[in-house]
């Protein structure tokens, strides 16, 4: 299998592991130390750029902030996610490029469909990825940025939206 199917076989598995709401599986896939960025937008063609001073929508600079967001989803303390909505995700566009360190870059488009309280929403954008090949040839993400177009949010964003 070459790079770019390799880092795509790993995008479409993170989406069906959050489809089926397997979060073990899900979490598995993150290296403890990994970043998950959602920023917000600073204007209408540019979004913040350090999420360390400015508002995002999501930041978790490791996999501790998702281990969090799992507990409360199972243990019913988000009661945003109650009931968790169903969630279509579809990924394309996949590109990939391996770099100096041997960790791969990957871009994709992404739409999540997604269903809760008898209404349909959407939400789509771009991904980047920070992948890193194991010992045992396996990647792992070790960074994921996700770029979210829509203007209007209708309630609150988890990451099983996106």
């Amino acid at each position: 299998m070459d790079d770019v199917a390799r880092c795509a076989d790993l995008l479409y598995t993170e989406a069906r592991l959050i489809d089926l709401k397997q979060w073990d599986d899900w979490l598995a896939l993150y290296l403890p130390s990994a970043e998950f960025w959602i920023p917000a937008w600073d204007s209408e063609l540019s979004y913040i750029d350090d999420p360390q001073n400015e508002i995002s929508l999501i930041y978790y600079p490791d996999r501790t902030g998702l281990e969090d967001r799992v507990f409360r989803l199972r243990t019913g303390m988000s009661s945003a996610s109650v009931p968790l909505p169903r969630t279509s995700h579809l990924i394309g566009n996949v590109q990939a490029s391996k770099q100096a360190d041997g960790d791969f870059l990957v871009h994709a488009c992404w739409n999540v469909t997604y269903f809760k309280h008898k209404q349909t929403h959407f939400f789509a954008g771009q991904y980047e990825y920070t992948l890193r090949p194991q010992d045992d040839g396996s990647l792992r993400i070790a960074r994921k940025k996700v770029i979210v177009i829509n203007d209007l949010i209708p309630q609150v964003l988890d990451f099983y939206h996106v």
